[in-house]
């Protein structure tokens, strides 16, 4: 069963999932994976935060997720 993940997705439970997913959010700018704060932001809004379409980041993350299956 492939791993699917949502705009409603936490990050830290995103990088539990595959912590190879971690380039995905540093490519955006998100430097700081292992702070609290980030580990309980959803995908959405870490998008919001960073300037950056929630929609195209999440496919990234999940064709990477479909791929590693």
């Amino acid at each position: 069963m492939m791993n699917q993940v949502t705009k409603d997705s936490l990050i830290g439970d995103i990088l539990r999932m595959d912590i190879s997913t971690a380039r995905y959010f540093m490519e955006i700018g998100m430097h700081c994976l292992g702070c609290p704060a980030s580990q309980g932001e959803s995908l959405e809004q870490a998008c919001m935060v960073h300037g950056v379409d929630p929609d195209e980041l999440l496919g990234k993350i999940n064709n990477h997720l479909a791929a590693a299956q």
